[in-house]
């Protein structure tokens, strides 16, 4: 598993990272507090706070592609 911090500013931020996740076949969670979530769902990262950095977990050990993806979105 490998983990980043990301942050989702807008709705159409939030679209726009869902859609670039659905082009990977692994697993992707949204850890914020205690909610884990799906992040490939836009409903599951709606019922997150979004005012908060919030965790990406991939289920993978090569996501040096994913990262690349979501490039503008790693908080930094």
């Amino acid at each position: 598993m490998t983990k980043t911090t990301i942050k989702l500013n807008t709705f159409g931020d939030v679209q726009e990272f869902v859609n670039c996740l659905m082009k990977f076949g692994f697993d992707i969670d949204l850890v914020s507090g205690r909610y884990i979530v799906d992040a490939k769902s836009i409903m599951g990262i709606y019922s997150l706070d979004l005012t908060k950095p919030i965790e990406l977990q991939a289920h993978t050990d090569d996501a040096e592609e994913l990262f690349a993806a979501i490039e503008k979105y790693i908080a930094k």
